[in-house]
């Protein structure tokens, strides 16, 4: 069952409901905030905290990071992961395939807002599927007469029930960029966090493991060879105000992304998809 609701913010959203899970997906960013299995806890992390109101950003879930990542590279004063995650999207299509998949097409086209904040033309195709797993697909679209660089996450918050056992499995012996210090280095056996993490990989292979104690989540990546790690741990996490103060303990983000040499330049009248699956 498919049904479009609002939230008394004025927050619009699309409830999910079929035989293997229940998901709420925002048309503002088209933002999946909830995905949990019928048999399960909800996999997704939203802070209790969050904005959940139109013009806001929200604090857990997948927010879309496109078309750049982080802080715009040139002018500071631009949205840090850029303008697709407080935008408002289309619903383009849905539909409840045979096998009770839930599928929902959203789409985001360039506007004289985006014109002025971002000069280019383009089409951005999300494609959620809700069954046993978790589908995301991201598709660029170049509808410019010029090639563009895009840098992409999808980044994912995941519950966990205490980081302190939590380990990330699949990263060892890759490179990676330390952001809260500069310093690279390479990943030396499971990623255990313990001190605030922002970490992006190089040349990931997927999948990747999230292993808590008590569930295992895997993670599987298509058009992409980055990867970010993400806690804030106990001090920043003091001063957010969209995060309670031990938010930090029962999350972490592992993002499917097109990061550092991992941006791609796409030409005119070409796509590129960038895609996770959670299971």
């Amino acid at each position: 069952m498919i049904n479009k609701k609002q939230l008394q913010s004025g927050l619009e959203y699309i409830e999910i409901s079929n035989m293997y899970a229940n998901a709420s997906i925002a048309l503002q960013g088209a933002h999946v905030f909830r995905y949990q299995r019928n048999d399960s806890e909800p996999l997704l992390w939203l802070s209790p905290e969050s904005y959940l109101e139109p013009g806001k950003a929200i604090r857990g879930g997948v927010p879309i990071c496109w078309p750049w990542f982080g802080q715009h590279p040139s002018n500071r004063r631009l949205p840090q992961h850029g303008f697709a995650r407080t935008s408002r999207w289309k619903i383009a299509g849905m539909n409840e395939t045979a096998d009770e998949k839930s599928e929902i097409t959203m789409r985001l086209k360039d506007s004289r807002e985006s014109l002025e904040t971002w000069p280019f033309r383009f089409e951005l195709l999300l494609r959620i599927g809700i069954s046993q797993t978790l589908e995301i697909s991201m598709v660029t679209i170049n509808l410019d007469n010029r090639p563009f660089q895009v840098s992409a996450a999808l980044h994912t918050y995941f519950n966990v029930s205490d980081i302190n056992t939590t380990t990330i499995k699949g990263l060892e012996g890759l490179r990676y960029l330390d952001k809260t210090t500069g310093d690279t280095g390479i990943q030396a056996g499971t990623l255990h966090i313990d001190r605030e993490t922002d970490k992006i990989f190089t040349d990931a292979g997927y999948p990747l493991e999230i292993d808590d104690g008590t569930q295992r989540v895997k993670i599987a990546a298509a058009g992409s060879s980055s990867a970010v790690v993400w806690n804030p741990w106990r001090e920043k996490c003091a001063v957010m105000d969209d995060m309670p103060d031990d938010g930090w303990k029962t999350m972490v983000c592992v993002e499917v992304a097109n990061v550092l040499q991992d941006a791609r330049e796409i030409r005119p009248g070409e796509s590129h998809e960038l895609a996770a699956t959670i299971y």
